[in-house]
């Protein structure tokens, strides 16, 4: 479920601000509603405030200012351990000197539970990331990936509704991050648990979740669904941190009717869908995604909008092909091609037409 407002949200951060000083604000006015059984991600790069806002929500920071609720209650001052919020950190924080079985036995044994009911609850959640065999080993005795493993299992052992996790793959290799991107995917769906996910890998957020927030200074530039945020991007900041994107700078020319056209500073004039810019005259950067443009004549879209490059180079990375080329000035205009039988290798210092479909090019705020 998304939440709308926070009238239907199981968690809502309702004009939130956080400062450490008491003048500058690492969080500002922060408005945020999330659904029961949605998995959201906050994202962003480092000091936009995501991890903050996680810290808050688990009980670990203060709010400065404004209302963090859970399932209808304030929860500004009920202290981390009473709010019934599993987390799962990057750096694991399993007990060394504890066997796994008695990592996963501790957060139940907080709450009061019995023996046996411990135990068949910790081997519900070690069968849930497939490490039930590893009981009783020790953390020094796992490797990076089966520690996170345990790290989520002990997140979720005492069945929480609501599970935070703050960059917990970061630790992990590419092949080993990936392949837990789909497991705990996976674990959130069959479980229906409330994620909230910190990130600054936007491959990670596109991958997993429901919704991302991608935060910048202190504020959500944008919240949406992963398509919507790599196809749709509202400013210029979310098209450039989102997946790799070409930027031409221009100005535009002609508004009407959900089009422009945009002049570039070499001169070319080109179409373009607006996003936020409003009026003729102003200052515009075009964004297009690498995988949008074609060089092959026979693959251009329909209607096409077609300009001179120079190949300055072109690299085989096995599934793909990708050609950097000048485009209306810039030396750094990106092509993402499939590696097809017959692919033509470009050479450095070709000339060629490149083209793409008008709808594909978003005139964005340069800001």
């Amino acid at each position: 479920m998304v939440a709308t407002s926070p009238n239907d949200a199981f968690v809502a951060f309702e004009h939130v601000q956080k400062s450490y000083d008491g003048v500058s604000l690492v969080v500002k006015d922060l408005n945020l509603s999330i659904g029961k059984g949605e998995f959201l991600t906050m994202l962003g790069p480092s000091g936009s405030g995501k991890t903050t806002c996680l810290m808050m929500l688990a009980g670990f920071e203060t709010a400065t200012h404004g209302r963090i609720m859970l399932d209808g209650v304030n929860i500004n001052e009920v202290p981390p351990h009473k709010r019934g919020i599993g987390m799962v950190f990057q750096n694991y924080a399993l007990f060394p000197h504890m066997t796994v079985g008695e990592n996963l036995s501790f957060p139940l044994e907080v709450r009061g539970m019995g023996k046996s009911e411990r135990e068949a609850k910790i081997m519900r959640a070690l069968n849930m990331v497939q490490m039930g065999k590893f009981v009783n080993r020790r953390p020094a005795q796992l490797s990076g990936g089966q520690q996170q493993r345990i790290a989520l299992a002990r997140a979720l052992v005492f069945d929480p509704s609501l599970v935070l996790m703050d960059e917990p793959l970061g630790a992990l290799d590419k092949q080993l991050r990936e392949h837990m991107q789909f497991e705990i995917k996976h674990l959130h769906e069959s479980l229906g648990i409330t994620v909230v996910y910190v990130t600054h890998d936007q491959g990670e957020a596109l991958t997993m979740s429901d919704r991302v927030a991608v935060f910048n200074d202190g504020r959500i530039q944008q919240l949406a669904p992963p398509s919507d945020l790599y196809e749709r991007p509202d400013n210029s900041f979310v098209a450039q941190f989102i997946g790799e994107n070409n930027k031409l700078p221009g100005t535009i020319e002609s508004l009407e009717g959900g089009k422009c056209t945009v002049r570039l500073e070499t001169g070319e004039v080109i179409d373009a869908t607006p996003v936020n810019v409003t009026e003729v005259g102003a200052k515009t950067l075009v964004s297009i995604r690498p995988e949008r443009v074609e060089f092959k004549p026979e693959m251009m879209p329909a209607g096409a909008h077609t300009i001179d490059a120079e190949v300055m180079e072109f690299i085989y990375m096995g599934d793909l092909f990708r050609t950097r080329l000048k485009v209306a000035g810039s030396e750094d205009f990106v092509i993402k091609s499939r590696n097809t039988l017959g692919q033509r290798v470009l050479a450095a210092g070709e000339k060629i037409k490149i083209g793409w479909a008008p709808q594909d090019a978003r005139a964005l705020d340069p800001q």
